[in-house]
């Protein structure tokens, strides 16, 4: 009955214990109000059934319950129905640089490189509902796979596309995939830009000084993460390729550049992560999430519906049928 009611002057609720005052008052004034006469017989009297004398005390019933819901009243009962609007006050647009070269199908993380990746980076990117995002891949070479876009189904669908090809020249050219990464944002309008660039090797081609490409970076204000992927020591890494076409493994010693990542982090105000296996990956990509956040302003507001004045009109209508019902019917008696 009360359900999602609450009352604003709780405090009136009190006036409840004058309910037995009155209760006791009205008992006592009826008992010394009544006269008591006895007679031997009541013979020769003419006796009534009316059934009026027997319902007298209605009257008295219906004040108290009126009084009682001109109490509930002023408490003030009240419903309210709260709503909520969202706006994004800052977007942040993000480029992730993936290296695609055939490092990037080792197996020290499960069930490879490019796969654990493919799979913690979507999980980010649906965790970023109000940013843009773009892909870049690069091996020896880099192209656009995704302009930034807001549309997360395309950025999803090319993450899934993102795989090694022999269409991509072979090495791994880490300022060329910055550089590139760095054309694609640098004229964006969002108020924070933001790299993500994941490698697993070394700088060892290109046409871009990775040095360079950091330097366009601060140029443009745009701060750049860095991610060294792959174990410490030997990985089963890709060393040749069989009579069939299919990748024939190796145990390969993992070398990355870190000083070079470090340093590109460290001039665009980033920070650098090495992921050695799945977990440290998800964690590294949970805690850039924490780091780059979209401000979101929410607006509450709470329309109240005042249950009070149907209690006023019902404490009224009984308080005249009272007042007819003494005027009329209990006349007599009263």
């Amino acid at each position: 009955m009360f359900e999602g009611i609450e009352f604003l002057n709780k405090e009136m609720f009190w006036l409840f214990l004058l309910l037995p005052l009155a209760i006791l008052w009205y008992v006592f004034k009826h008992k010394k109000q009544t006269a008591e006469l006895k007679i031997s017989s009541i013979k020769g009297f003419k006796l009534t059934n009316s059934f009026l004398p027997k319902i007298k005390h209605l009257l008295f019933a219906l004040r108290l319950l009126a009084l009682a819901l001109l109490i509930t009243a002023i408490a003030r009962p009240r419903t309210s129905d709260v709503s909520s609007k969202t706006k994004t006050t800052r977007g942040i647009d993000i480029v992730m640089a993936i290296d695609v070269s055939a490092s990037m199908l080792a197996k020290d993380l499960l069930p490879n490189r490019l796969e654990a990746l493919k799979k913690v980076a979507a999980q980010f990117i649906k965790g970023r509902p109000n940013d843009r995002i773009g892909i870049v891949e690069y091996a020896g070479e880099s192209y656009t796979k995704t302009p930034i876009t807001s549309d997360k189904a395309i950025v999803l669908q090319s993450l899934n596309n993102v795989e090694y090809n022999t269409v991509i020249e072979g090495g791994t050219a880490i300022g060329m995939g910055l550089g590139t990464a760095v054309n694609r944002i640098k004229d964006s309008k969002a108020k924070s830009k933001v790299i993500i660039l994941l490698t697993d090797g070394v700088n060892n081609s290109g046409q871009i000084d990775p040095k360079t490409a950091s330097s366009l970076a601060v140029e443009y204000g745009i701060k750049v993460y860095t991610i060294g992927l792959g174990t410490n020591g030997m990985a089963l890494s890709p060393i040749g390729i069989t009579p069939n076409g299919a990748f024939q493994y190796g145990r390969v010693q993992v070398e990355i550049d870190e000083a070079l990542l470090k340093d590109i982090a460290k001039v665009t105000g980033g920070e650098y992560f090495r992921a050695t296996d799945n977990k440290k990956l998800a964690e590294i990509y949970n805690e850039i999430n924490k780091l780059e956040k979209t401000d979101v302003e929410e607006f509450k507001f709470t329309n109240y519906e005042e249950k009070y004045r149907s209690l006023v009109l019902l404490a009224g209508l009984l308080l005249l049928i009272e007042m007819l019902l003494r005027s009329t019917l209990f006349r007599s008696f009263i």
